[in-house]
């Protein structure tokens, strides 16, 4: 099986390199390759590649800059999507694409579930959602996967801002308002990996089977404080020398953002266990793997 995978310097598109390399033949695209903000070249540089599965987590992910980016957001976001769930329908090429949280408001008191109303409040999950109609609409074999609180031991994300900031600041201020799961880019590989195995004769059924959506999340919850302070802590335990004393507790009103984030980004994992037997480790047990990891980068760290 010759597996595409977009977005592979991202922390996803990463870490499913090496969780699928055992599945196929991995067709690893970059930016470079293939950008889909042109998404006119998408068709042409799937045709030269002719991928038997297209995996796509790449995505505009900048949630702030979309609020003034609105045509980028949605031209890498909503339409390339578009494009390639047309390509992959008529050759009946199965596609997983990424999604998330923030097509949801944030406002309801339990996990999200697959099918609970949509209502986004930025402009990213504005553009996330319309991505996820177009896949559904091209009417091929596909599974949209939603995530949330993505973070890993590389790249940019919440993990390594607060080791960088633990390391200069003698205090932090972090949110304490907004509930969710961090969740590594690893345990979604492995999810992935998964997933194909266990619909490895007949992805299309299985994924049509599962109702071409589902949640793919760490179990258990947390808010950003929760995880900045799970973070000094683990760090601190593996001898790293950090400034840090105190990460103080603040409302999303103290720490204005351009975006709204949603309150509640919990997502529901049952339909991932009934649908593929998937069972998530708590959010806490990622944490520990991706500390290792970036506790063993480079002594003393630099972030």
């Amino acid at each position: 099986m010759r597996i595409l995978i977009t977005g592979t310097t991202g922390q996803v598109g990463s870490a499913l390199l090496s969780s699928l390399a055992p599945l196929g033949t991995v067709l690893p695209v970059t930016r470079k390759d293939l950008d889909l903000a042109l998404y006119t070249s998408i068709e042409p540089t799937l045709d030269r590649l002719n991928p038997d599965l297209i995996i796509n987590p790449a995505g505009y992910t900048a949630v702030d800059r979309a609020e003034d980016e609105p045509e980028l957001a949605h031209a890498i976001n909503a339409v390339a999507p578009g494009v390639i769930a047309c390509w992959a329908a008529v050759r009946k090429v199965p596609l997983i694409h990424f999604s998330t949280d923030y097509v949801f408001d944030g406002t309801a008191d339990g996990p999200w579930r697959e099918l609970d109303p949509k209502q986004p409040l930025s402009v990213y999950g504005a553009s996330k959602l319309e991505g996820e109609k177009r896949i559904s609409s091209a009417d091929g074999p596909h599974l949209i996967v939603r995530t949330s609180w993505v973070y890993a031991a590389r790249g940019q994300n919440f993990l390594r801002t607060i080791a960088r900031l633990a390391a200069e600041r003698d205090e932090l201020r972090i949110v304490n308002d907004q509930i969710g799961a961090p969740t590594s880019a690893r345990s979604i590989a492995e999810a992935i990996a998964q997933v194909l195995v266990v619909g490895q004769s007949d992805l299309a059924y299985s994924f049509a089977t599962a109702g071409g959506l589902v949640h793919v999340a760490a179990a258990g919850e947390t808010t950003w404080h929760g995880f900045a302070s799970a973070i000094v802590d683990g760090l601190r335990a593996r001898d790293i020398p950090l400034k840090t004393r105190v990460i103080h507790p603040i409302a999303t009103r103290e720490y204005p953002t351009k975006a709204t984030r949603p309150r509640n980004s919990r997502l529901a994992l049952d339909h991932l266990a009934h649908s593929f037997g998937i069972i998530m480790s708590d959010w806490k047990d990622g944490l520990e793997r991706e500390l290792d990891e970036l506790a063993g980068q480079k002594r003393p760290v630099v972030f």
